[in-house]
């Protein structure tokens, strides 16, 4: 670390003396390769490095009492003398055997390649780890679907009141095969089947065509298979019935208002129209 500022140096040595106990320049002198400096009223050897727990309790913000208690299990478990505390024996640590002072490293009762642990206590995962539910995408039938159901029907009602006052629709008299009325046609919901018979065989425009539309409507769930309910998710669901309707609505438009005389074309703002409601 030679390359480096001094300033950088110098934090990082600080730093290293609050983690460690250490004093401040004989970790600078580390950093930079040179020897330690010796320190005034240094402890005798086989002793610890002197710890400030009063400074390092202010700083840390950690209670002196719970330092002390941290440092003599660090001692015990490593096996070294106290920091801060001269002469002191070495203390044994967890599993070893006691030694003197300046003896060599502890020898360990534990057998090689045993771990220990120190638990203090076994909690299953199934009691801190809740399973919920993830939301799905539904709403209960009740007020939810039944409200709205019910406020449209309403609102039809209200619609067919109104055009019953203003569209006189009254019964008619009993049909004569020899007066028959020209044009001729089927009530407004058969018109789309009887405007198809003006470009049809009957067969084709009665049967086949009705039957390969019911069909493609019976085969949309199986054409489209998605799940949701959303509307923005079901767009081919939504093409293909579009279809349908549009096609119907345009028969039966075309055969109400632009069909005259003959089953002719006509233009309903020219020749008038021709169908009663």
């Amino acid at each position: 670390m030679a390359g480096l500022p001094e300033h950088l140096l110098r934090r990082s040595a600080e730093a290293k003396a609050k983690a460690t106990g250490r004093p401040v320049e004989e970790i600078l002198a580390e950093l930079k390769g040179e020897a330690p400096p010796p320190a005034a009223g240094a402890p005798s050897a086989g002793s610890g490095p002197v710890r400030d727990l009063a400074k390092e309790s202010a700083d840390l913000g950690v209670p002196e009492d719970l330092l002390r208690r941290a440092m003599i299990a660090r001692a015990k478990k490593d096996g070294t003398p106290i920091p801060g505390e001269p002469g002191a024996a070495p203390v044994a640590a967890a599993g070893t055997a006691p030694v003197a002072a300046g003896s060599p490293a502890p020898i360990p009762t534990i057998p090689e390649g045993v771990r220990t642990q120190r638990l203090l206590t076994v909690v299953k995962a199934g009691a801190i780890q809740q399973t919920k539910r993830e939301p799905a995408d539904k709403v209960n039938t009740w007020p939810h679907l039944l409200a709205i159901e019910f406020v449209a029907l309403l609102v039809l009602t209200g619609l067919l009141f109104v055009f019953s006052i203003y569209v006189d629709a009254p019964l008619l008299e009993f049909a004569n095969f020899n007066q028959q009325p020209n044009p001729s046609k089927a009530p407004w919901y058969f018109l789309g089947l009887q405007e198809l018979l003006s470009y049809f065989d009957p067969m084709v425009a009665g049967i086949i065509i009705p039957g390969y539309g019911l069909a493609g409507l019976a085969f949309i769930p199986y054409l489209d298979r998605n799940p949701s309910v959303r509307p923005s998710d079901r767009k081919l669901a939504i093409m293909i019935f579009t279809f349908f309707v549009m096609g119907a609505a345009i028969l039966t438009t075309y055969g109400s208002f632009f069909r005259g005389p003959g089953f002719n074309f006509t233009f309903p703002w020219v020749d008038g129209i021709f169908f009663d409601f």
